[in-house]
């Protein structure tokens, strides 16, 4: 048994996000020999690149977890290929009010209504510039803030990429949290190019990816991919949480994350997929390398781990990996490029 399966029956008696409190404070804690002990770099040979981003692992870390930047050295030491902090805000905010992170382990699936809460912006800036040089790409996912109207959507985006960019290696739009109210009429297709716009003006050439909703049917993605990439949009990532739920228990307002929205994630993708050759960042329900290489198949150039890492822990970000590089050598691949076209050329 791994040290982390060992430790997560204890976790999960504790209040879901009393938990995350308690992990993080104790691998801070621990520094480099918390590093040392759940050191899992990557295999050689499985170096993509997207949007002109060179990683060791197409396997990332999804925003969400780590929204300060509390632990940037942390994750390529467990062999995440590149990182994505945040979501960080204009503003510093608290977020909705607790209890506001719920467990499913039934289902390998969680629901939340964080809100966006987080130091802000400038905050997760002093950290980043702290951390330099990075060991992997490090991405920011930015929200609006909960106070700031929504015909001010743009200059608040664009204030937190003025702070971020500079130490980013790409920067997100999330215009699809269910938590913020309103945020996700951002998506409108109109709306969203103005804030890409806005972004980009103050990304300092980083690129800039669109977080899209699982909940949007193809005609308002199709608008939503049209308007942001004419707006400057390098790249998209699917998906965010949904609003829809079946068979779990009513715990209120939130988004449901974890192994019941990857197929619906799957499908988003493959929409994606068919209207775009940009980069696609696969997330939802992955949580093992079956269903890391479903992802890739539908049509992703690269992954994130959320729920998924949350229920295995890190070993399953060397499970993927290990799997990514005997694929490659069972079919005599030399890229992991390669070995996603196969897989694309499989499924059809």
């Amino acid at each position: 048994m791994s040290l982390y399966g060992a430790v997560r029956p204890l976790l999960f008696q504790l209040d879901p996000e009393r938990a995350h409190r308690l992990t993080f404070g104790v691998l801070k804690g621990l520094g480099a020999v918390g590093r040392w002990a759940v050191s899992a770099p990557p295999p050689p040979g499985l170096d993509v690149t997207f949007a002109g981003i060179r990683c060791p692992s197409p396997v990332g870390l999804a925003a969400g977890l780590d929204k300060d930047g509390e632990l940037i050295p942390l994750w390529p030491a467990m062999g995440f290929g590149y990182a994505e902090l945040g979501t960080a805000t204009a503003l510093a905010q608290p977020g909705n009010p607790a209890p506001r992170l719920f467990r499913f382990p039934e289902h390998g699936a969680l629901v939340n209504r964080m809100g966006f809460n987080g130091a802000g912006a400038a905050a997760l800036a002093e950290r980043l510039a702290a951390a330099l040089p990075q060991a992997v790409p490090i991405g920011v996912n930015l929200g609006k803030s909960k106070v700031t109207p929504l015909e001010d959507a743009a200059a608040d985006y664009a204030a937190s990429a003025r702070l971020l960019a500079p130490h980013a290696a790409y920067i997100v739009v999330n215009v699809s949290s269910p938590n913020t109210p309103g945020l996700r009429t951002l998506q409108d297709g109109d709306l969203l190019g103005e804030i890409v716009r806005a972004v980009a003006h103050e990304a300092q050439g980083k690129p800039i990816f669109v977080k899209l909703s699982p909940d949007l049917e193809p005609p308002a993605i199709a608008d939503a991919v049209e308007k942001a990439e004419a707006a400057g949009a390098a790249g998209f990532i699917a998906t965010n949480t949904t609003l829809v739920r079946r068979g779990l228990g009513d715990v209120g307002a939130g988004g449901l994350s974890g192994a019941p929205l990857h197929d619906r994630a799957l499908e988003v993708v493959r929409w994606l997929r068919a209207l775009t050759t940009r980069p696609i960042i696969g997330v939802g329900g992955i949580r093992c390398p079956a269903t890391a290489f479903a992802m890739f198949a539908a049509g992703a150039d690269a992954i994130q781990l959320y729920t998924g890492f949350i229920y295995e822990g890190p070993g399953l970000v060397a499970r993927i990996n290990r799997a990514l590089r005997t694929a490659l050598d069972v079919r005599g691949l030399a890229s992991v490029a390669e070995l996603v076209q196969q897989l694309r050329q499989e499924r059809l």
